[in-house]
């Protein structure tokens, strides 16, 4: 057989392609021993030379795995001149001692002790280690290893799958499009062909083990993947490098000796709410390098597709210290929190802004001891959280108020004025002309609204802590909320 039908027409599951891969082996580590090598470059379709390993075992896997890159059947860089190019695999005999290595033998000696070189005995300890249900599902993996895409079809059915569902991992092809190319190809080839119809029959069947047996081993690595993923980066060394630079410590002064101060909003210190704080905590508000963060955060899927099997969160910080042209600069905005897992955290998003809180809690009560590169001082830094940015969804998870219903605007609560659409079937806020002036002339205006005078006044003003005081929420467990709750949760900021 030569060496062109093994590498690149038979199928990477066949016994004459694992074979041939032994075979390549065999020859790398020969060439390696002669010349010296520590590093071997990969042949196959994706390193296609260019990246090296020092682990042989890898570079077999990725051969098993990938298949080798295109038009390689003369072995240039991985020892040609011991075997000659054109001489089929299974007339290739590399002698024991040519390897100088007591790990290597003939080809025919069952009794290796090569790890690389024991595919029958792994698959074996394999197989005595899975259950009734994972055997059966390994078979079928093989069964469809030897059947023809279509009669007389030289290439196998699951080798087929493997190809496609390489090229759409590589490209980036959403679901929908590989369905599409399915059965586009179904229908071009013959009418008997296997070819499944659908993104899902195709991953149906991939063969993927999670782990040998459900115990819980200590080592957390070896338990499988994780639920989610948490990257936390700490704010404080942030702050501290930006006052250790004389122009970025002037700019977060900004605020405070640059603005002008005409009664007009042109940066949000000017707004009453930066002022109150300045009046509730006037040590805080005194010195004027305290730090006030607006907190954004929101979910995004950076692969692409618009699926529902992964999610993004970031937690971002934005400095309302700095000029208004700078504030929402990507240089400026700090991210804090990166959360990752197959669902957005939800109400658990407490559970990962933990961290975060520590640090702020820190920054908020203490400070930390800075460095200003722009008045040549040490000072005591603080912070705190002065607004959230976020969309209706993301607010009901960081608030903890439910945003959902007839009772979603978290100003009016229970006084919400909403109307249920019959048609459209959905819940629209109605009641705006509240908010007016008394005596506004929109007031009496009945044609041009719903219908009626509006004589109800905006609510006052309450305290969101104390309709959460006697909440006891233990995140992370499914709970029922009653119905007629607006709040879910006490959350973090409170």
């Amino acid at each position: 057989m030569t060496r062109d039908y093994w590498m690149y027409k038979a199928s990477c599951f066949s016994k004459l392609y694992i074979d041939g891969v032994r075979t390549f082996i065999r020859v790398v580590e020969a060439n390696r021993v002669n010349n010296g090598n520590e590093s071997i470059s990969c042949p196959c379709n994706l390193c296609k030379n260019f990246k090296t390993f020092n682990f042989i075992g890898e570079i077999e896997y990725h051969l098993l795995q990938n298949g080798f890159v295109p038009n390689y059947t003369c072995w240039s860089r991985h020892g040609k001149t011991l075997v000659d190019c054109g001489t089929s695999s299974s007339n290739i005999n590399i002698h024991k001692s040519t390897y100088n290595n007591d790990s290597y033998v003939d080809e025919d000696d069952h009794h290796s002790n090569d790890p690389n070189d024991n595919f029958n005995e792994m698959f074996d300890d394999m197989k005595t280690n899975m259950d009734d249900v994972e055997q059966e599902k390994l078979q079928r993996v093989f069964e469809e290893a030897e059947t023809p895409l279509y009669s007389g079809s030289k290439f196998m059915k699951l080798d087929v799958v493997c190809r496609l569902i390489n090229l759409k991992s590589k490209n980036g092809w959403t679901d929908k499009s590989f369905t599409s190319l399915l059965e586009v190809l179904h229908d071009i080839l013959p009418e008997d062909n296997v070819l499944p119809i659908s993104t899902y029959q195709a991953k149906k069947l991939m063969y993927k083990r999670k782990k040998d047996s459900d115990e819980v081993d200590d080592d957390v690595t070896k338990n499988g993947p994780p639920a989610k993923i948490l990257w936390y980066l700490l704010i404080i060394p942030r702050l501290k490098r930006l006052f250790s630079n004389e122009k970025e410590a002037k700019l977060l002064c900004w605020h405070s000796e640059e603005r002008v101060t005409d009664g007009k909003l042109r940066h949000v210190a000017d707004s009453p709410q930066w002022r109150n704080i300045d009046k509730k905590y006037p040590e805080f508000g005194k010195e004027m390098r305290n730090i006030r963060f607006g907190l954004s955060s929101d979910g995004i899927n950076p692969f692409e597709n618009i699926s529902s099997r992964h999610s993004t969160w970031p937690v971002l910080l934005c400095i309302y210290n700095l000029p208004p042209w700078l504030c929402m600069k990507r240089k400026y905005i700090m991210m804090s929190l990166l959360i990752q897992g197959p669902r957005q955290p939800g109400n658990d998003i407490d559970v990962y802004l933990s961290p975060l809180i520590d640090g702020l809690k820190t920054l908020w009560s203490s400070g930390v001891d800075v460095y200003d590169a722009y008045k040549k001082q040490h000072f005591q830094l603080r912070a705190m959280i002065f607004c959230t940015i976020s969309d209706f969804p993301a607010y009901g998870n960081l608030s903890g108020y439910k945003t959902k219903g007839k009772k979603a605007c978290p100003v009016c609560e229970d006084q919400t004025s909403s109307i249920w659409l019959t048609n459209s079937k959905k819940t629209v806020c109605m009641g705006h002309r509240r908010f007016l002036p008394k005596g506004y002339r929109f007031r009496k205006k009945t044609i041009e609204f719903d219908g009626s005078i509006e004589i109800i006044t905006m609510r006052k003003r309450f305290d969101a802590f104390s309709r959460v005081a006697n909440l006891n929420v233990v995140l992370g467990k499914r709970f029922r909320v009653d119905k007629n709750a607006l709040w879910k949760k006490k959350v973090n900021f409170f």
